[in-house]
Order: structure tokens, then C-alpha cells, then sequence
């Protein structure tokens, strides 16, 4: 394979960031054939990109029998060179994290303070702002805990264990130690928590565990092979926000004409399908995992939506409805 013509420092440095990102995300080693494809570059240039990685970034890079991998427990990322455009990208990915976070997260300041020294003094000011409203947040040192023990087991592909307490809402359910092999740490946007989406040895299932309900965990020496990345993809695509392990649902919601415009601004779900009706409603559409995360969603439109299926939403969002005007009548 050929090279592609390349100019400068610039494309140099992010050819071996890839590079580094794609050793990083094979912790088990790639040939230099295989970094030459995914890259697209000749296996002459992957080797010279090696030497440079260990040589200029100073990152431990390790070969065996055509194998080349990095040792992550000891490399850094290379700096990054942002344009004004991407740093500007970066700093409102950052005000979002500072929305959804409820507790201070040392990693994720810290990242914030290595961001601040590369950007033009505008925006380093605004993540300066956003580095005060974190520091304000409220600690929790297991979580903080927990949170880097599954990002090293997803990142190792290693099996964890932990204890972990239900929801209130999962009748009998009782807290067990659970055993998992973790494909994804996925933060949820309506419940500002973070879950690990993994596979439940026990249950022999796909399941969605919520962070902040871990209790004791323990890395374990055991790998395993993770699913195609298509695999958990699509089973998040039927999840409403994070929980993609329930049955799904067909559900057919009809919205009065004075929401109507609002609700059809914005792709709810990736499976939803809109239609007009005469009278100026709207019928919407989706097939969704299980109905607790969108009944949420439901009851924040108040009377300007109407649950047609399935009948036991139906029934439940009209029960909570009774419920609450009964409160207000009172």
C-alpha cells in the first residue's frame, strides 16, 4: 500500500495519535499489517511511526513474534493540537459533562486542567468557569473508585465482580455479587448516573447496571472477548436513555396540536416515526426497551399527550395522572 501525500508536523502528529489510539483500544497487540490497513498507510511508515512513538513520545511501546502493542499502564496520550474550532467542540463537550455530573470527579478536572493549558484565553476561561462549578460538586470516593476500576476492566477486557443493590422499582429483587463482563460505561442523560452496560455472567444476559448502586468491587485476572461493536450498538439503540436488557415495546403516543411543532423539531429515538393528523395532532411512533425510562419522558408533556400502547403504560400513566390531580384536589 502507498502512502497518501502528507504535509507537515500536523498530520504527522495525528497519524501517531491514531496510531496510539489504535494500539490503546488492542491492549492484546496488532500486527504492523493491521495497523498499516486500519491507518492507511504502507507497513514501511507503521514501522517508522513505531520508532517514533517510542523514540519522540516516549511511550512504551512493546513487540513480540510481529506483535506490537503499548503498555498502557504506563503511556500518556500525546498532547493535541486543536484548531479554534475543535477546541471550541471540546469546551462545549465539557460544559455537557458539567451538566450531567452530580458529584466531583478528580479525573474528570484533571482533564479539564491539561484542556485549559492548550486553549486561547477566551475559552480557557469559560472550562476555568466550568472547572469552579466542579470543584463545588459533592465528593463520593467509591464511586470515584468504582469508576476506574471498570474503566481498566473495559479498557483490559477483564471480568469484574461486584456487589450490587437493586432499584426499588424491581419487586424482589435482593442485592447479590455479580460477576461481568463490562462492554461500555454510558452516562445516562435523564438520570444524570452512570451505568455499565455488560454481560451478566449469572443471567447469562446482556444487562445495564447503574454505577452509583455498586458496592464492593474486585478486578479478577479473567479476560474475555468482547461482542461486535454492531452487537451493543444495536441493543442501545432500542434503549429510551440507557436501559437496552428489557422486552420491547411498541409504543403509540398521540400529541395535541399546540405541542405538536415541538415534538416534531427533535429525533426523540432513532426508531420513531411521525405522522400528521387532520385535526392538527400528532401520532408518534417507536419501538423501545421496556417502558420505565420513557414513561418519564411521557408524563413531562401533562395532559398535552395521550399513551395509546401499550395498554399497561396506558393504564400506568393514567393511574399516576388520577393520583396526581387527587393531590391538588385536596
Amino acid at each position: 500500500m502507498e502512502d497518501e501525500p502528507r504535509s507537515g508536523k500536523r498530520d504527522r502528529l495525528a497519524r501517531l495519535t491514531r496510531v496510539v489510539a489504535l494500539l490503546r483500544a488492542h491492549p492484546d497487540g496488532m500486527t504492523t499489517q493491521e495497523i498499516a490497513g486500519r491507518i492507511g498507510v504502507s507497513v514501511r511508515t507503521v514501522y517508522r511511526d513505531l520508532n517514533a512513538i517510542e523514540g519522540e513520545l516516549h511511550l512504551p511501546v512493546w513487540g513480540e513474534a510481529g506483535i506490537w502493542g503499548i503498555d498502557s499502564t504506563k503511556a500518556f496520550l500525546p498532547p493535541l493540537k486543536l484548531t479554534q474550532q475543535e477546541a471550541m467542540a471540546v469546551v462545549l463537550s465539557a460544559r455537557l459533562m458539567v451538566r450531567y455530573v452530580d458529584k466531583y470527579d478528580p479525573d474528570l478536572a484533571s482533564a479539564f486542567e491539561k484542556l485549559e493549558r492548550g486553549l486561547p484565553p477566551a475559552l480557557a476561561e469559560h472550562v476555568e468557569r466550568t472547572l469552579d462549578v466542579l470543584s463545588k460538586a459533592p465528593r463520593d470516593e467509591r464511586f470515584s473508585e468504582n469508576v476506574r476500576l471498570l474503566t481498566k476492566a473495559w479498557a483490559e477486557r477483564r471480568v469484574v465482580t461486584f456487589d450490587y443493590a437493586p432499584a426499588r422499582y424491581e419487586a424482589g429483587a435482593a442485592p447479590r455479587r455479580a460477576t461481568v463482563q463490562p462492554y461500555l460505561l454510558e452516562p445516562s442523560l435523564q438520570t444524570h448516573a452512570l451505568y455499565l452496560v455488560g454481560f451478566d455472567v449469572e443471567r447469562k444476559a446482556l444487562r445495564t447496571f447503574k454505577v452509583e448502586r455498586i458496592g464492593r468491587a474486585s478486578l479478577t485476572p479473567q479476560t474475555f472477548e468482547p461482542p461486535d461493536a454492531a452487537t451493543t450498538t444495536s441493543a442501545l439503540r432500542a434503549a429510551w436513555d440507557i436501559i437496552a436488557d428489557q422486552p420491547l415495546n411498541e409504543i403509540v403516543l398521540r400529541f395535541a396540536p399546540a405541542v405538536a411543532d415541538r415534538v416534531r423539531e427533535a429525533t426523540w429515538h432513532p426508531t420513531q416515526i411521525v405522522a400528521a393528523e387532520s385535526d392538527g395532532s400528532l401520532l408518534w411512533t417507536a419501538s423501545v426497551s421496556g417502558t420505565i425510562e420513557i414513561r418519564l419522558w411521557i408524563l413531562s408533556w401533562g395532559a398535552d399527550v395521550e399513551v395509546l400502547a401499550p395498554a399497561g403504560l396506558r393504564d400506568d400513566v393514567a393511574a399516576t395522572h388520577r393520583r396526581a390531580a387527587a393531590r391538588y384536589d385536596g
